[in-house]
């Protein structure tokens, strides 16, 4: 081919030692990067590192040396003593949906008031949704002031809480680890005369296992085992209005007031008394089962027009309506810890119309025997997308009858291992896994047809009308499925992500959260040895799959369709390569600064927040479509850094399964006229780096209509045909 490297050519070399090099170093990193995961540092030793001690407080000129028992620094302004700095990730989980931490570096003064909360990293989707990142932060750094003796003494929030719409979970786990990780610390350091003792107080009391008695609903709700919080239409509405948000105010909630918005109980039920009783013997059974040890179980039922629940659990895996929260400590429940339950055995109990059981991890720090609430956010509705929300605890404590007395335990620590996080990403991509089997299974039933097609595509390819639609319609897929309702676009970000976690520890939880995507990967990786990049680039990839869709629309309405001149085709081609170089380069200096600049991929406008973005963006994904309705598949061709990324190691194939003819190219030319990417160049060969493995070439390698060699063999055989037809009357007389 024109642009074919010759097997000796220094060139060529080298772009098939750089292919050796990439497979190396993703080896690399999964075999050392796993290692340096395991040993990594409390958080704090590296933002301490990266942020300046007067960018963090006013005034302040360093950091003092960290503390012996709690990780946390002082601040200094020369010698006086300013406050003291932290990371809350050190403190409590912070886990978000991404399945990695939040990290918020907060300082607290000596009276436990905030001087500085700042959101200093993060790996939230929130800015794929179209939520600026400044909006977050901002709202991270309004809780500098908030006074955290006074958080410690309220029973329920002692503050307002500011939802943004769209990243409720976000902004909740943002909210509860600056306030739980404060008091922590206000208690640890006696900040403020917050009394230290209360941070570290072990059990006082054990649950008695012995008491297996049965008691009906009257007995259980009567002394306490059973708590309940009822909330009618008439309560909700004053309450919005308490809160003196006029929108809310203007939208209240419609009905009687005193129809029930919502009547909700909590009990223990891992207590063996109180489970027997409410569960059966047969359902304890399987919660026990269930349990693992040092976990506790609570049951929260609920009736009325208010679900507990919601569905916001159903997209994230995260109830973000309720939180249990004791003292210091918090759990928010994830569908991994949920399971539904039928009915209520125990007699007398009313009907509900939700009956949840929660998994309370044994790491949580909880003591199932000191009280605890369950703090239930109600919303509403103030504008199209967006709304305000209030918070209301249904405290619990467990009666004395289902304890024994126990000696103080010695204190224990209050900072949260590097093994939880793990554990918690671990749990996370398993349950990502399981909640998308039917999407999982789509994709191998895509991968295998695909499969079959390149395995047999003189087979497949014998009838043009009908692999054209076949075509179509797996293209069709692919756009619909992978792409809009799966959002598996591949992108050049993944693969500086890989690159950047060089620096930070490569771990196979953050590429296993995704399964579609993490599939779509390991696919392209096996297809690159046999079949080049065009496997995924003209079969898998959504984007290209809406260029050739829209291209096959214009084409019906009799959009013109140009040909390039071979010259500047060539010349265009290699801009996608540079384009990748850049990014990469970009990576090593600056993985934000270069997933910024990788916008030059329409893929998250088109495909992941279908074209509901902010104009210009929008703007640039259409007019890369339309160049796409005049030439064909224009951006794949000249401008997408993933297909040259792939282009590169895609050189190292295995084998060339194309058909050619030995009058390919001298002196058919078909074939390089058809060629919709211009991959065949006019001596007849493939350029597997620019060939998208249409498999048009190997539909008319077989049509005895166009193909010269086939037009020439089916003359011989009509020839033969006839001749026979013509000497059989000969041969009777």
């Amino acid at each position: 081919m024109g642009l074919k490297m010759k097997h000796g050519s220094w060139l060529g070399s080298f772009v098939r030692l750089f292919s050796v090099l990439q497979i190396a170093l993703f080896v690399m990193l999964a075999a050392t990067g796993i290692a340096n995961a395991q040993t990594r540092p409390l958080i704090l030793h590296k933002f301490i590192a990266q942020i300046d001690a007067g960018a963090l407080v006013e005034g302040a000129t360093s950091y003092g040396a960290m503390l012996d028992d709690i990780p946390v620094v002082p601040v200094l302004a020369n010698r006086e003593l300013l406050g003291y700095a932290y990371v809350t990730s050190d403190f409590v989980s912070t886990t978000g949906y991404s399945g990695k931490p939040i990290h918020v570096m907060v300082a607290i003064a000596p009276d436990g008031k905030l001087l500085k909360t700042e959101l200093v990293e993060h790996s939230e989707p929130i800015v794929l949704i179209g939520i600026p990142d400044s909006k977050i932060k901002a709202l991270t750094e309004s809780y500098s002031g908030l006074d955290i003796v006074a958080e410690a003494a309220a029973e329920g929030s002692g503050h307002d809480l500011n939802i943004i719409s769209g990243a409720t979970v976000t902004i909740m786990i943002i909210d509860d680890s600056i306030v739980r990780s404060s008091i922590k610390v206000a208690r640890a350091l006696g900040l403020g005369g917050l009394d230290a003792g209360l941070a570290n107080a072990g059990p006082t009391h054990v649950i008695n296992m012995d008491n297996q008695e049965i008691s009906d609903w009257m007995t259980l709700s009567g002394d306490g085992s059973v708590r309940r919080m009822t909330l009618d239409i008439g309560q909700i509405n004053n309450a919005f209005e308490q809160a003196g948000d006029p929108r809310a105010i203007k939208r209240p909630e419609k009905g009687d007031a005193d129809e029930t918005y919502i009547d909700m109980h909590t009990a223990l039920v891992s207590v063996p008394s109180i489970g027997r009783s409410l569960l059966g013997e047969a359902e304890y059974g399987n919660l026990v089962k269930w349990m693992k040890e040092g976990e506790q179980v609570i049951l929260v039922a609920g009736r009325g027009r208010y679900s507990f629940k919601g569905s916001g659990y159903v997209r994230g895996g995260i109830f973000d309506r309720i939180l249990l929260i004791q003292g210091d400590n918090s759990v928010r429940f994830r569908d991994r810890q949920h399971r539904r339950l039928g009915d209520v055995e125990a007699d007398g109990a009313p009907a509900f119309t939700e009956l949840d059981l929660f998994k309370i991890p044994a790491d949580s720090e909880f003591d199932p025997t000191k009280p605890w609430r369950l703090q239930l956010l109600a919303n509403r509705a103030v504008g199209p997308i967006e709304k305000t929300f209030l918070t209301f605890d249904l405290g619990y404590k467990l009666p004395e009858r289902f304890m024994t007395p126990l000696a103080p335990a010695q204190p224990v620590s209050v900072v949260t291992q590097t093994e939880e996080d793990a554990a918690a990403r671990t749990a996370l991509w398993q349950r990502v896994w399981r909640d998308k089997k039917v999407e999982i299974g789509i994709l191998l039933v895509m991968l295998t047809v695909l499969t079959g097609v390149f395995f047999f595509q003189v087979q497949v390819t014998r009838n043009a009308r009908a692999f054209y639609w076949f075509r179509m319609g797996f293209l069709l897929v692919t756009l619909v499925f992978l792409g809009w309702s799966q959002n598996a676009q591949l992108s050049i970000v993944n693969l500086m992500a890989l690159g950047a976690s060089l620096k930070s520890g490569f771990t196979w939880d953050a590429f296993l959260l995704d399964p579609l995507v993490f599939i779509l990967w390991t696919s392209v990786a096996v297809s690159l040895l046999f079949w080049g990049r065009g496997a995924f680039c003209g079969w898998l990839c959504p984007f290209g799959a809406l260029q050739e869709l829209t291209n096959q629309i214009g084409r019906f309405f009799k959009v013109p369709q140009w040909t390039l001149p071979w010259g500047l085709h060539e010349r265009l081609w290699p801009i996608k390569y540079m384009i990748f170089l850049c990014l990469f380069g970009l990576s090593l200096v600056s993985v934000p600064l270069a997933e910024h600049y990788a916008e030059v991929e329409p893929f998250k406008t088109a495909i992941i927040l279908k074209f509901g973005r902010s104009w210009p963006y929008v703007m640039f994904a259409i007019i890369l479509l339309s160049a796409g309705l005049f030439v064909e598949r224009f951006f794949c061709r000249y401008m997408c850094p993933l297909g040259a990324a792939l282009a590169i190691p895609g050189r190292i194939r295995m084998f060339d399964w194309l058909k050619r003819y030995r009058d390919c190219g001298s002196p058919c030319q078909i074939c390089s006229n058809e060629c919709f990417v211009q991959a065949i160049h006019k001596t007849g060969e493939i350029n597997p780096n620019e060939c998208l493995s249409c498999l048009h070439c190997q539909v008319l390698y077989q049509d005895d209509q166009k193909c010269p060699v086939c037009i020439k063999k089916r003359k011989g055989r009509e020839r033969l045909a006839q001749s026979s037809a013509q000497s059989a009357p000969m041969g009777r007389l």
